[in-house]
């Protein structure tokens, strides 16, 4: 595959064959009104969230995964979190739920009228009660390396893991700032250091990424970094150059 069409993925996923995708991970629109979306009716931009979901269902395999991340939805003051609004859309298609990560990006927009939002979350479900999760590819050093059991059949033997421990599901990571060495032209940029830990734990190399709403490219870079397929789709013909430039960039180094 490995290859970004310039087309609406409710399209581009029509031609796709059932399950013959790996992974799915992507960031829809907020409806926010940024530059590169049309803010809709709120209960026409869920609709629209559910059928891009049921497309998804459809393409990714048995034992494949989707990682949906979203944020919130800010209308006249009022928020509204979109993945306890999208979450029963998951459900309704036959997905299982595995974890509600959270993002701590630290930094942001400051508020007045509400605590500052400081977090997104990324819902992941599979497809089936079996699914790939390779935790030992993203552990992370242990807060005490050398502690060891200190009584019982195991004293004096390593109290964790050698590998490191689980990283948890509240991951503290930067957002994309203007003076990031990876920040490009788009508005709304994923952290590669978001993405990898997912692709590495949710998937194979050589197995196939899909990304519905490929933006910048932040998807496909880090799926070839990994030795993994990609597939997207944009709307957006300048955010497909900016992500085949990533790519070529990626590829000379």
């Amino acid at each position: 595959m490995n290859t970004i069409e310039l087309m609406d993925c409710l399209i581009g996923m029509q031609h796709l064959q059932e399950e013959s995708v790996d992974l799915i991970i992507t960031s829809p629109p907020y409806n926010v009104g940024k530059s590169y979306e049309t803010k809709t009716d709120l209960d026409c931009y869920l609709s629209w969230q559910r059928e891009v979901i049921y497309a998804c269902e459809r393409v990714l395999r048995v034992g494949g995964s989707i990682v949906y991340q979203v944020g919130n939805y800010i209308n006249k003051g009022a928020v509204y979190p979109l993945d306890c609004m999208m979450f029963h859309y998951f459900l309704e298609c036959g997905l299982i739920p595995r974890n509600r990560i959270v993002w701590h990006f630290e930094h942001g927009l400051h508020c007045r009228n509400r605590f500052s939002g400081r977090h997104e979350t990324a819902l992941w479900f599979s497809k089936g009660e079996e699914y790939t999760f390779n935790l030992d590819s993203v552990r992370v050093p242990q807060k005490y390396p050398g502690k060891k059991h200190y009584k019982g059949p195991k004293k004096g033997q390593l109290s964790g893991n050698p590998l490191g421990k689980n990283p948890g599901d509240v991951w503290i990571i930067p957002n994309v700032k203007h003076n990031h060495p990876e920040k490009t032209e788009h508005e709304c940029q994923f952290p590669l250091d978001l993405i990898r830990p997912l692709i590495k734990a949710l998937s194979n190399p050589h197995e196939l990424v899909l990304d519905p709403f490929m933006g910048s490219g932040t998807v496909a870079v880090a799926a070839s970094e990994l030795s993994r397929c990609y597939i997207g789709f944009e709307l957006l013909g300048k955010n497909i150059q900016i992500a085949q430039q990533r790519l070529t960039a990626l590829n000379v180094e």
